[in-house]
């Protein structure tokens, strides 16, 4: 496979050869790929996760498991409130 890389990748991927931790280009773009491999799947549990906690939270709603806004927004402001105070 042949790529064109833009001057500023090649020079940063020139700058991490320099550093010594990896010997070629191959190495660099090899590790670039595993952290966008491994980004991808953090990134695809966190999705599975939220859904999780989506459909928790319409289940509770439609059984009327709910907080007034007006309740919730007073909770939180007292929760900043103590957080303030302990703060200084």
């Amino acid at each position: 496979m042949n790529i064109t890389l833009k001057p500023e990748i090649e020079q940063f991927i020139q700058a991490q050869i320099a550093t010594g931790k990896y010997a070629n280009a191959e190495d660099v773009i090899t590790k670039a790929l595993k952290l966008l491999a491994e980004s991808d799947k953090g990134y695809q549990a966190w999705e599975e996760e939220t859904r999780k906690k989506i459909a928790v939270g319409l289940a509770q709603i439609e059984i009327g498991e709910v907080l007034d806004g007006e309740v919730v927004i007073a909770r939180l402001e007292e929760k900043l409130r103590k957080a303030r105070e302990n703060q200084g």
